[in-house]
């Protein structure tokens, strides 16, 4: 019984010890900032500022002096205060975890892992300039929209890359394939 298993218990083994490294590594990096907001989290930031203000938007980004935040202001207000855990990082661990875990031909990783990456990324850019401006336009909205309809959206569009890896591109030679085979039989 433990052998019908046994790839299932591979494959969750394989993914826990990405993520687990991952998130290792991650926090450590995180860490080493101390009160100051890392370098990742400047960036996506001040990428959403510019995403911003190709929207006409007046905004600025202004690291906070008092903990490891950045804020994105308009007219010197804050508007929304961007923490480590917003830039995107950890979604993207999950979707590497997932696909080193689950394997496939190393040809087609080497382009879908940096693809999936990017997606996930400009993703990232879009839910944090989008709730930029309900933060500023739908207040009363922030939380919810914050903490489940972004978030859902985000966990949808890497679901969505997983199912693409595993239905399109990971196909094995002797695996079912997708297309329709007419029936010999």
């Amino acid at each position: 019984m433990l052998k019908e298993f046994r790839p299932s218990f591979i494959f969750l083994g394989k993914f826990l010890g990405i993520y687990l490294i991952g998130n290792i590594i991650y926090g450590l990096y995180v860490e080493s900032y101390g009160d100051r907001a890392d370098s990742i989290t400047r960036w996506v930031t001040h990428q959403t500022c510019s995403v911003l203000k190709a929207t006409g938007a007046a905004t600025e980004a202004v690291p906070n002096d008092h903990g490891p935040t950045i804020f994105l202001r308009e007219d010197h207000h804050s508007v929304l205060n961007v923490f480590e855990g917003c830039n995107g990082v950890n979604v993207m661990i999950i979707f590497v975890a997932f696909l080193f875990a689950f394997g496939g031909p190393p040809k087609k990783m080497l382009w879908f892992l940096p693809l999936g990456l990017v997606i996930i990324h400009v993703s990232n850019l879009l839910r944090i300039s989008l709730l930029y401006f309900t933060a500023q336009r739908y207040a009363q909205y922030f939380y919810f929209v914050h903490k489940y309809f972004f978030t859902a959206i985000l966990y949808f569009i890497i679901f969505a890359l997983w199912a693409i890896w595993v239905i399109r591109f990971n196909v094995r030679p002797g695996q079912i394939s997708t297309s329709p085979e007419p029936d010999n039989g």
